[in-house]
């Protein structure tokens, strides 16, 4: 084993575990199952339980 064969080897592995992990990423952020929890996760941002109160000043 010669360092152009282990280079050669690193770098196709990389490359097709990066590819792989790619695919699974999109895979689970498309599954329809998933939706109903990414768009609790989206409107969450917006409740009201994040607005000031409004009997205290602001200082």
């Amino acid at each position: 084993m010669d360092n152009d064969f282990a280079v050669w080897f690193s770098k196709s592995f990389g490359l097709f575990y990066l590819i792989a992990l790619s695919i699974g990423v999109l895979v689970y952020a498309f599954w329809p199952s998933n939706k109903k929890r990414f768009d609790e996760a989206a409107q969450s941002i917006l409740g009201d339980e994040d607005k000031p109160h409004r009997d205290q000043p602001w200082r």
